[in-house]
């Protein structure tokens, strides 16, 4: 179970939204590459970073933020947000991006992620946001009627590396996982399952450590960090005493 702290960023700065709502964005840090460093320093092993205004552009808008993130940290990195072809895939995993996330690619053009996954195993994730259960897209701001499920079940066989999986009407307001529906998409593909979205407290992170939770292959954390409601050592050691306990 791995915990990661989420850099959004927006016009080269980090914030955070409501429920994906560009218009309640609340800047936490002037400066992406200092909030990574910082994370790396409370102990994290992985960051995951969306360039938000490429969500909704379709293609990175971010990339002076991103790279100053890269030169800065030695963990490794996943970043979503305007990957939509292959140009910008490769593009990215060479500057030393770990894994890109590709979402609304992912509903638009699945042959596309399928040869992205072969070209580059162990590289490529999904990103299914979900709103109503519904899959969303173009920066959430378009809802498709594939449901998560259907979409996950669609790369089972492909080589992607994981799956992130975001509750939209959680995203930004500290109301807690939705544990159910990240189980049930779980359950349904062998892909590993990232949870994100409502992310709030120490209680969260405690829920996270139960039987039922092993199948998932990690957490993300935005505000929760931000304004202190999580506490990072004793939401790492938490999660490390959960992996070292003998199955």
């Amino acid at each position: 179970m791995i915990l990661f702290p989420a850099i959004d960023l927006k016009e080269g700065r980090c914030v955070r939204l409501v429920q994906g709502d560009m218009d309640q964005a609340t800047v936490f840090n002037d400066d992406p590459a200092a909030q990574a460093a910082a994370f790396e320093a409370q102990g994290f092993e992985w960051l995951h970073v969306v360039d938000l205004d490429g969500a909704f552009a379709g293609k990175p808008m971010n990339a002076a933020a991103v790279e100053a993130i890269l030169g800065r940290i030695r963990i490794p990195v996943q970043l979503g947000g305007g990957i939509r072809d292959m140009k910008t895939v490769e593009g990215w995993l060479a500057k030393g991006v770990a894994r890109v996330i590709i979402g609304t690619a992912a509903v638009r053009d699945p042959d596309f992620v399928r040869e992205a996954a072969r070209r580059h195993p162990g590289k490529v994730a999904v990103g299914i946001d979900a709103k109503d259960g519904l899959v969303a897209v173009e920066g959430w701001a378009q809802t498709s009627t594939l449901t998560a499920e259907e979409l996950g079940r669609r790369f089972e066989d492909a080589g992607v590396a994981a799956i992130i999986y975001t509750d939209i009407a959680r995203d930004g307001i500290l109301k807690g996982l939705n544990i159910p529906m990240t189980l049930a998409l779980a359950r349904a593909v062998s892909i590993p399952v990232i949870a994100s979205g409502g992310l709030a407290s120490m209680a969260d992170i405690e829920r996270l450590t139960h039987p039922d939770c092993a199948v998932l292959g990690g957490a993300i954390s935005g505000r929760a960090l931000y304004d202190g409601r999580i506490d990072p050592d004793q939401a790492l050691a938490l999660l490390r005493s959960v992996r070292k306990e003998p199955a």
